[in-house]
């Protein structure tokens, strides 16, 4: 072998070895952010995400975290490199942003960078995104443009060759209501990309800088690979789907809709969204970098969702079209406080497009909300401000060819997120949460049902201000192949002993008195094929587990449990599952209202049912599938 293809030649064994570091540099970076950060958001959700890269600035490894910032730190990062340039970068520069516009999110998230050097040669970048708690704007209410949402960063240097930036940081904890959690978050970052930064150094000691840097492009290329021959295995020809939001919390009742194309081509696919809604007027916008984080996340999700680490070479056989303008690549000055909601939903709408081509891969959708309140007010124990991000209460996800959806599962955004125990909640806030449990009848019903959402009711022990942001409430999850959609999410408040519905999951600046509580519904995910072909011991255990009544065993999935022994009446069932196909039904109901222009009920807003409908009809309803609920 000639000298030049010996210094060339990766070492198979080696690139393992180093493919397994970053893995577990990303996982210790994780580690340290939830063991040192001050934010419950942060240490006990996990809204963050830590990651590696190289010295172009592509993902080498992302320890999730966000499976939406698949995309936003490697953009992040390339912008600051664009800003700065290569020459004015040294040993000891840590680099900020919270720009909207560049990381696809809100300004919640700062995103801390630091340039990886190797005698003296800039060879990498480690990163860290992290939800603050707090980053000033308003608490309560509505925004309509970026520039309401609080503190806006541009790229900086808050550390210069090792030395703070102490005007940028005073301009931080000015415009922070919580200025010591605040600096404390800023110091956990600043110490996880350190980390990063030490043990991507100690790497290259052991192995040699060439060889991790064959070892990285030899990963790039395994995960490249295993990409085109997944999507080779999917048919040629264009697919196409559409779904719609609630609205944009602006013009109430006016959908928004989510029309995607994939083009399927041999080894190469594209994900067009140009039919994605143009930006809003809410605050349901995000950046570019989102509008493509949720082509990759799906992605990643159909080609090789088990391969680690996540890395830029798994992406090299996608094309993303996103024109500039639409809901996932706003533009300046539109609001992106509540960014992370429409991605999810365009995440679903390409799995959607695909069923038809690949549809043993694809689930049915998701709840795909985080079903969060934003809960704010005075602690009685000090005086003192708190700010609570509270529910992440978890939801139904979509069934898929030959399994139940999972139940309870936090929407596909924020993966590794977690929800706030309990104690943590009790122990923190004035806060008492008196229910949390499994929404029965939320899955949609099909061969395979969709998984469950919760319900969660949570009592003020002090005043506080309360605020929903709450999507997906009248379009609900979609199921497959013939399977039902679940129920949407929902927000329902408990105010002088009297139960308020809302026509909207954008229930915003409301002030719940002590005593008064806040009701948190997160919606089932779809089903997979008719719930006429669901095995009866499959219904008989759905009924015993509470997971679907007996009432909507029988009109949706055709099967008589008998009262006493729990068991189904097969000839019973046998013969009205017959009549139900004769008769086509079950018919599933994509939106809880048709018509949102017009409500019966003037106090709750929902459709009152016909007393005289059809037997069959009233058992769906009352199984809460048309949503006919009434004051």
């Amino acid at each position: 072998m000639s000298e030049k293809n010996q210094k060339n030649r990766v070492d198979p064994i080696v690139t393992e070895i180093i493919r397994n570091g970053f893995i577990a540099v990303t996982e210790e970076m994780k580690t340290n952010l939830m063991r040192t950060a001050y934010n419950m958001i942060i240490y006990e959700a996990l809204d963050f995400t830590v990651g590696l890269f190289d010295r172009d600035g592509n993902t080498v490894s992302i320890g999730l975290g966000l499976p939406m910032f698949i995309r936003g730190m490697s953009d992040t990062i390339k912008a600051k490199l664009k800003h700065f340039g290569r020459e004015c970068l040294v040993p000891g520069d840590v680099l900020l942003t919270n720009d909207a516009y560049i990381t696809g999110s809100h300004l919640n998230h700062m995103t801390f960078s630091v340039p990886i050097f190797h005698e003296h040669e800039l060879v990498g970048f480690s990163a860290c995104m992290a939800h603050w708690q707090d980053i000033g704007g308003p608490l309560d209410g509505m925004t309509r443009d970026i520039y309401s949402e609080g503190l806006q960063m541009p790229i900086v240097k808050i550390w210069r060759a090792g030395v703070p930036n102490e005007d940028i940081l005073s301009v931080i904890r000015m415009n922070v209501r919580l200025p010591e959690r605040a600096m404390g978050d800023l110091r956990a970052q600043v110490a996880v990309v350190k980390t990063g930064e030490k043990r991507f150094i100690e790497l290259i000691a052991k192995y040699g800088r060439d060889a991790v840097q064959r070892a990285i492009d030899a990963i790039f290329d395994q995960s490249e690979a295993i990409a085109r021959e997944s999507v080779s295995r999917i048919p040629d020809g264009v697919y196409e789907a559409e779904s719609f939001m609630d609205d944009d919390g602006v013009e109430i009742g006016k959908r928004v809709p989510m029309r995607v194309k994939v083009i399927v081509d041999g080894d190469q696919m594209k994900v067009d969204l140009t039919g994605i809604s143009e930006q809003v007027k809410g605050f349901y916008n995000s950046g570019e970098t989102a509008g493509r984080s949720a082509a990759q996340v799906a992605f990643k999700c159909l080609t090789s969702g088990l391969d680690l680490p996540i890395n830029d070479g798994s992406f090299r056989n996608l094309e993303v079209i996103l024109p500039p303008g639409r809901v996932v690549s706003a533009q300046r000055p539109a609001p992106m406080r509540w960014w992370m909601t429409y991605p999810m939903t365009v995440v679903d709408t390409i799995f959607k497009a695909l069923a038809l081509a690949v549809p043993t891969r694809v689930i049915a959708a998701h709840h795909a909300d985080l079903v969060v309140a934003m809960v704010n007010g005075r602690h009685p124990r000090d005086g003192n401000l708190f700010i609570y991000l509270g529910g992440l209460i978890g939801g139904g996800w979509g069934a898929k060819h030959g399994e139940d959806g999972v139940n309870a599962t936090i929407a596909i955004n924020d993966g590794d997120t977690h929800n706030g125990p309990t104690e943590q909640v009790e122990a923190k806030f004035p806060l008492i949460v008196e229910k949390y449990e499994l929404r029965e009848d939320s899955g949609g019903a099909g061969k395979y049902r969709g998984g469950l959402g919760t319900e969660q009711v949570v009592r003020a022990l002090d005043d506080i201000m309360f605020n929903a942001q709450i999507e997906r409430v009248d379009c609900r999850p979609w199921g497959l192949f013939g399977g039902l959609s679940g129920l949407g999410n929902e927000v329902q408040l408990q105010r002088n002993g009297e139960d308020l519905r809302f026509p909207t999951g954008k229930v915003l600046a409301q002030l719940l008195k002590k005593g008064d509580a806040y009701i948190l519904r997160s919606g089932g995910g779809g089903g997979y094929g008719s719930p006429l072909d669901r095995n009866l011991e499959d219904v008989e255990e759905d009924v015993c587990q509470g997971y679907v009544s007996r009432e909507a065993a029988q009109a949706l999935f055709g099967a008589v449990i008998d009262t006493a022994s729990g068991r189904a009446d097969r000839a019973h069932s046998e013969q009205l599952r017959a009549d139900m196909r004769r008769r086509g039904l079950p018919k599933d109901q994509p939106f809880a209202r048709e018509d949102r222009s017009h409500f019966d009920c003037p106090h709750c807003a929902w459709p009152k049912l016909d007393a005289d409908a059809e037997p069959m009809m009233r058992a769906v309803a009352a199984a809460g599938i048309n949503r006919v609920r009434c004051c």
